[in-house]
């Protein structure tokens, strides 16, 4: 069977998170053929794979959104759009109404479609701006209005314009761009469709844009909608949809995805691979490490404010930041910078590493981010053994508390950007080694019993097969 996994921002131009989870999705179906529709933010980016490909990936399709910037605008054509091209190009750019995601595909794909900047300087374009300026942004200054519009559906406009390799099933890993192009696969092949959404990606964009400052403050909200809207068009197309846990599950219905497509799988690991690691040392240190890569939504900026008052009343504490730095160069100046001008000592960001040298000498771990889904590094770090403190984000608190499980807790949780109660819990546990054993204790079995990688490769190998023979899907292949 040919997949085809469409990725956004990760795989496999980025380590950890869904990039590792597609990577060990991949190899562990080596019965199966797959296609990565890699979509990336940076053209520099073509080719640089942070992974070694299994043999069973037979091609890599690179898609770049910042491609826009050489696309030149070919002004002054007419379209001659019909009524219904014309409701759904406004309904995209910011109007109301549904969208017939189908016709716009067409559209975009046609003979008459050459190109986008030729599309996005024309005089169809640009009445349906003018008439949206009008009836919803009548105090917004048209000319920024426009070039808004533009910077804002161009990478999608050229997206859709790529050639889809045929596959027998086609899988997004995301909504945005890589759940539309999921889409528009299926529009165009037939074959069937499946998402999988890790953390809720328009959710996650409405929290970048609401902190950027490259969005002005009138337009915060036409981008935020945007991206709701790039989000529904996969939840009407999929056949099926793939989240991690309930909550999650319950924010899509709210979004507008049909319940009786939804699945919970959770993340998995292989708790046998992190037995023997190396123990922590007597050496009167206190070792926390963060399983993290270091970018804005990890929110390690809060991480070292916490752990700079955990220095105050533990001077020997250590912190160990144990991810990539590359992925966003500057981000990861600004947290050296905050940790001179501070005063931090005791800090050690150690680029990539192999987790389970770093993980078993640690006394606790620690993630501070302000969005997560499931995190595959609570995971591992629970399969290490060792506790936790996390922000309450994502699935946090149901994988250190359990859903009445009997097992008890496996860590503390603490609210998104909350410095002192992080803080507070660190040493709280750092009081009591017999509540960090219980807890590591918690974690480990939590694991074993719930979060087996062996289920969640079984899970989608019947998913994959049911799909492709066109069957439903058994709820007992799940759960």
């Amino acid at each position: 069977m040919k997949i085809m996994i469409i990725a956004e921002g990760s795989y496999p131009y980025v380590t950890g998170g869904v990039s590792s989870w597609i990577h060990g999705l991949i190899r562990q179906m080596p019965e199966h053929e797959f296609v990565i529709f890699a979509i990336g933010a940076k053209s520099a980016d073509r080719g640089k794979f942070k992974y070694e490909l299994p043999g069973n990936v037979t091609e890599v399709k690179e898609v770049f959104l910042d491609a826009y910037l050489d696309e030149e605008s070919v002004w002054g054509r007419r379209y001659r759009l019909n009524g219904g091209q014309r409701r759904d190009i406004r309904a995209l750019l910011g109007g109301e109404g549904h969208i017939d995601w189908g016709r716009i595909f067409d559209l975009v794909r046609s003979d008459k479609f050459r190109d986008a900047g030729e599309f996005l300087g024309s005089k169809d374009y640009f009445d349906i701006v003018q008439e949206l300026c009008r009836d919803k942004y009548a105090m917004v200054p048209f000319t920024e209005m426009f070039w808004t519009v533009r910077s804002m559906v161009l990478p999608l406009l050229l997206t859709l314009k790529h050639d889809i390799p045929k596959a027998d099933v086609y899988h997004s890993v995301s909504t945005g761009y890589a759940g539309v192009v999921g889409a528009l696969a299926k529009h165009v092949h037939g074959s069937p469709l499946v998402l999988t959404e890790h953390g809720i990606y328009s959710r996650e964009r409405e929290e970048e844009i609401i902190k950027a400052d490259w969005v002005k403050g009138y337009f915060k909200d036409l981008w935020i909608e945007y991206f709701y809207r790039l989000s529904s068009c996969i939840y009407d197309h999929a056949d099926k949809v793939v989240t991690l846990f309930n909550r999650n599950k319950e924010i899509q219905i709210e979004l507008g995805c049909d319940p009786s497509k939804i699945t919970v799988v959770p993340n998995g690991v292989h708790a046998q691979e992190y037995e023997g690691l190396p123990e922590r040392p007597e050496d009167g240190k206190f070792l926390i490490g963060a399983i993290v890569r270091i970018v804005p939504i990890k929110d390690i900026k809060t991480m070292l404010r916490s752990f700079a008052l955990v220095k105050e009343r533990l001077p020997e504490a250590e912190l160990y930041v144990m991810g990539p730095v590359e992925e966003d160069e500057e981000y990861y100046g600004e947290c050296l910078q905050l940790v001179e001008a501070m005063g931090i000592e005791g800090v050690t960001f150690t680029g990539r590493v192999n987790v389970k040298e770093y993980a078993g000498r640690m006394d606790l771990l620690l993630l501070t981010s302000i969005s997560e889904g499931q995190p595959l590094a609570v995971l591992e770090g629970m399969a290490c053994g060792k506790p936790f403190v996390t922000t309450n984000v994502g699935s946090c608190r149901e994988l250190l508390n359990g859903a009445d499980d009997g097992i008890g807790p496996s860590g503390l949780v603490a609210p998104v950007m909350d410095v002192e109660m992080i803080a507070k819990h660190v040493l709280k546990l750092a009081a009591s080694p017999e509540l960090r054993q219980e807890m590591g204790r918690n974690a480990l079995a939590r694991v074993k019993r719930f979060y087996k990688q062996s289920d969640v490769i079984a899970s989608y190998r019947s998913l994959y097969g049911a799909l492709k023979e066109g069957k439903r899907w058994p709820e007992s292949a799940l759960n």
